[in-house]
């Protein structure tokens, strides 16, 4: 029950900001259920690791596919479908410990929370960056092999 709770509460925090970006239709649905798609990876993958960094990679190359497969449905730049579900996974509680230990001076403590929040920040970059890639390489193959075959058909009817 808590999982749905949990999965219920990021659904609900990525349509406010859904909201706030202005999407309207089909793209608010999408962007929403994305929130559901991005902590519903993070914690299906708490199931195998225990790593909050590593479950954050996943729950962003996740992400990172839903928008980029309805960015091409919906003809929108992947970012309309990639923002709003990156909301429930930003570590808001870790940075406002880190922010916490800063101002009490306690520098040890500032240290170890600020390298950690910057595992998790890592971690949804470098998700999202994979994914991006690789699709992005993707789109240049098949681009470049249909312009080759597009040039054989030309070369043939001269």
């Amino acid at each position: 029950m808590t999982y749905f709770i949990q999965i219920l509460t990021g659904t609900l925090g990525a349509f406010g900001f859904a909201i706030l970006y202005n999407l309207r239709g089909t793209k608010l649905l999408i962007a929403t259920l994305g929130g559901a798609l991005s902590w519903g990876t993070y914690l299906f993958f708490g199931i195998w690791f225990h790593s909050e960094p590593l479950r954050y990679f996943f729950a962003a190359i996740a992400v990172t596919i839903y928008a980029e497969i309805f960015a091409r449905i919906k003809k929108t730049p992947t970012s309309t479908f990639l923002i709003v579900p990156m909301i429930p996974l930003i570590p808001g509680g870790v940075l406002y410990y880190t922010m916490s230990y800063a101002l009490k001076n306690d520098w040890n403590n500032f240290v170890t929370s600020a390298f950690y929040t910057i595992k998790l920040a890592m971690a949804l970059a470098v998700g999202i960056i994979v994914v991006s890639t690789l699709v992005r390489m993707f789109s240049a193959v098949l681009k470049f092999l249909r312009d080759k075959n597009g040039n054989k058909k030309d070369r043939k009817e001269t």
